[in-house]
């Protein structure tokens, strides 16, 4: 395969999304696929949901979620409790495994950033973050364009 075309932008990317998912695979031993990871990441945030709220904060087919839900809850990272408003329904929410799991998650989160902020100047810094914002908005105008 013939690599001398290689866009500038499209390696930095493919390499910086290499190395994110390489650390994450290194600092959990739970086998949590990014889908799952998003899920634990909206609970640990807003707390408590319905799948129908989670699918829809997702963007993704209940079904979809349904199966990420059975998976975390048979790692013992989520809780099913019959919702307080109508308790046909269930709500989902981290489990004591989950909440740990989210805290290693965070703590390597600020270790990848302090090892970053250790090659950069203060502006560098603050220009990336800038770039990563744009990136992300960037990517983000595509999805919200296919809905």
């Amino acid at each position: 395969m013939e690599t001398n075309n290689i866009d500038p932008l499209e390696s930095a990317l493919s390499l910086l999304q290499c190395e994110l998912v390489a650390r994450r695979n290194r600092f959990t031993p739970e086998t949590v696929t990014w889908a799952q990871y998003d899920v634990l990441d909206v609970l640990r945030i807003e707390g408590a949901l319905r799948p129908s709220v989670l699918s829809d904060r997702l963007g993704v087919a209940r079904p979809q979620l349904s199966k990420a839900l059975r998976v975390l809850k048979d790692l013992g990272l989520v809780d099913q409790v019959p919702d307080d408003e109508d308790r046909r329904v269930q709500a989902t929410m981290l489990s004591a495994e989950g909440r740990a799991f989210m805290d290693r998650a965070a703590l390597q989160r600020h270790d990848a950033a302090q090892r970053v902020a250790s090659v950069m100047t203060p502006g560098e810094q603050a220009i990336f973050a800038e770039l990563c914002r744009k990136a992300v908005s960037g990517l983000q105008a595509e999805v919200c364009a296919d809905d």
